[in-house]
């Protein structure tokens, strides 16, 4: 097989947890006094860390940002991580994947103390040998989320071509392309073709049979 190895991402890659954060974020915001950005920015948050998006898209200080993701979690941890469902098709993949003997791992920007309740209740956590996410506290890039996770496979740099990483948003990608890994976009998620293309990932798949099809073939 080509790859030995796949690094998924969690929200819009192998679940649909738009619902959830977009209620926690409409909760932070109402609880800080802050104006509640349309739909069409919030969705932008489901991704990459927070505290980025917060800045980015709000204008947010480092301070201020703190505020929101404590009062975002206020609602998420308890209710919002379950307002949720697994992608179609994707619990199916990854047990497929790991009896066909392909090494299989989460990546995600989302605090690991969420990413565990979250596979486990999804059917996730027994195809993954590994569930990384992002320390409590810091500021970890998707990067440095992937290359922890190599880490905790036992990955060295002669591995780097056969791991793919598979993810929705372009801090997927860029994530890839810092660790030197080959990575692939599903079009199924919160990202877009143009947000993909200028990372030039091995494919752009539609859906999650797409998506099987490029690896399994």
């Amino acid at each position: 097989m080509a790859y030995k190895a796949v690094i998924f991402d969690l929200d819009g890659t192998l679940t649909d947890s738009k619902e959830g954060i977009l209620n926690s974020l409409r909760y932070a915001f109402d609880k800080l006094g802050e104006p509640v950005p349309p739909e069409s920015t919030l969705i932008k948050f489901i991704g990459p860390p927070l505290q980025d998006s917060f800045a980015e898209f709000c204008g947010f200080s480092a301070e201020r940002a703190a505020e929101a993701i404590a009062a975002f979690r206020e609602r998420y941890e308890p209710v919002g991580k379950f307002e949720n469902m697994a992608a179609p098709g994707m619990a199916d993949l990854c047990a497929r994947l790991k009896a066909r003997g392909y090494v299989l791992a989460l990546a995600s920007s989302k605090p690991e103390s969420l990413c565990v309740p979250i596979c486990e209740r999804f059917g996730f956590t027994p195809s993954l040998a590994v569930v990384t996410g992002s320390p409590p506290v810091g500021d970890w890039t998707k990067a440095d989320v992937i290359r922890e996770t190599m880490r905790r496979l036992g990955l060295t740099e002669a591995d780097r071509p056969s791991i793919l990483m598979v993810g929705d948003r372009q801090d997927d990608m860029q994530g890839a392309v810092n660790n030197r890994l080959p990575a692939a976009a599903v079009l199924y998620g919160y990202g877009s073709r143009e947000e993909m293309e200028p990372w030039n990932p091995v494919l752009l798949a539609q859906n999650c049979e797409e998506l099987t099809q490029y690896i399994l073939g």
